[in-house]
């Protein structure tokens, strides 16, 4: 993958997604109102969202991420990789797949933390966690929910 800043409309989403690549891997996802003037728009990881969308729920777990998050967030993170596409998993139970507790405020405030600065939503499915916002937006979430609950 060539570095670089890339962007494409997916009318499925009703937005844009814009990919950030260094060293071959997907380091930020984003959501712009319109493609940036200086954004390629030709990427693979783009068909394996289009995959994605038209049903192969499988089409983005082998895009390479790097994640420069803390490490309390790559574990809450990581955890969530593993919950499958058309299921979703409430705070306290993603804690707990990430080994933290459940019931601890202090661990679900890391989980919600974690959530919100997901570099690279999308791969990185914060829309399965029902009860907390991540970093995608809430309209594309719900539409990500809806086309994993088909």
């Amino acid at each position: 993958m060539t570095p670089g800043i890339y962007a494409q409309r997916f009318d499925d989403l009703d937005t844009v997604v814009q990919l950030g690549v260094a060293s071959g891997q997907v380091i930020d996802v984003s959501f712009p109102e319109t493609v940036p003037d200086d954004a390629a728009t030709d990427h693979e990881v783009f068909t394996l969202i289009g995959d994605y969308l038209d049903g192969d729920r499988l089409a983005l777990t082998d895009v390479e991420i790097a994640l420069t998050v803390p490490t309390d967030h790559r574990q809450v993170l990581e955890a969530l990789q593993n919950v499958s596409a058309g299921n979703t998993v409430t705070v306290s139970r993603l804690a707990r797949l990430a080994g933290m507790d459940e019931d601890s405020e202090e661990d679900a405030a890391t989980v919600r933390d974690a959530l919100q600065a997901n570099p690279v939503p999308l791969l990185i499915p914060d829309h399965r966690v029902h009860d907390a916002q991540g970093a995608t937006p809430t309209d594309v979430a719900a539409t990500l929910r809806d086309l994993e609950d088909d």
